[in-house]
């Protein structure tokens, strides 16, 4: 009896090591990211299709646009015809066509930009949007952005869009504490490094920090990731060879975050 006791738990061992759950997240380049959840829900945010990237075929369930410039709002990259859309924004003159790359996004006056408020459930993810700006002057000059936060697998996912400006304290508390934190570093049309180290303190994300909307290599109209990087900790910087970042969600967090570099290639 014993023996088989002993046998049967080490079949239960051998099947429960094949269900851990993983999380991936995939960069694009910009602000582009593909999130996969444990159980397969596929999510686009702020897809883009700048020449200089390449062409990024994702397969989404979801899409998420936090706000409608061009290179965060193109569904050219998107194969899945039944994708649900989700903007953070909210527009009567935004319209969903077919174009000959691919679906895409057709605005006409962004003055009628609105914030959508945005709080409901997708299959297995929680989405929440927060209105923010793309500017430090309440959107004067470039228009309203919105924030996703996102929470599925026991992760909170929080991706900033274009912020232009550091985050209010009540914006902040809204916000909450990221597992996951995507924050623009480039500056020019959003905060610049040293403005994303003080985001960066006012979330205190638990996990990863991924830097987006810089200048790389192939795309240099950004400032790159040096500011931000300048006086952070080496060791708590990776610098990928990949573009995609794997995350064991029931992993104890780090006693500090990683701030990961993930390569577009």
């Amino acid at each position: 009896m014993t023996r088989y006791l002993l046998a049967l738990s080490a079949c239960v061992a051998l099947a429960g090591a094949g269900t851990a759950k993983e999380v991936s997240i995939k960069w694009h380049g910009q602000s582009f990211f593909e999130i996969k959840t444990s159980a397969g829900t596929v999510i686009a945010i702020d897809p883009h299709d700048l020449e200089a990237y390449g062409k990024r075929e994702v397969k989404a369930d979801l899409v998420l646009i936090t706000h409608f410039h061009i290179d965060h709002a193109n569904l050219a990259q998107i194969t899945n015809p039944r994708a649900k859309i989700i903007t953070g924004l909210k527009n009567k003159d935004v319209k969903v066509v077919d174009v000959s790359e691919g679906r895409g996004l057709v605005i006409g006056n962004r003055k009628n930009d609105e914030f959508a408020n945005v709080n409901e459930t997708f299959k297995d993810v929680k989405i929440k949007s927060l209105g923010s700006y793309h500017d430090d002057v309440e959107g004067m000059r470039r228009g309203k952005n919105s924030i996703f936060i996102l929470e599925f697998d026991g992760l909170r996912i929080v991706h900033l869009g274009d912020l232009g400006h550091t985050l209010t304290p009540s914006l902040a508390k809204k916000v909450g504490t990221p597992d996951v934190l995507m924050i623009p570093i480039g500056g020019t049309y959003t905060i610049n490094g040293s403005d994303a180290k003080e985001v960066v303190k006012q979330l205190k994300p638990r996990r990863y920090i991924i830097p987006t909307h810089y200048g790389t290599k192939v795309y240099d109209y950004l400032l790159g990731p040096d500011e931000f990087l300048e006086d952070q900790d080496e060791k708590l910087i990776k610098r990928f060879k990949h573009n995609e970042l794997t995350i064991d969600p029931e992993a104890v967090p780090r006693k500090n975050p990683l701030i990961a570099l993930l390569n577009y290639e």
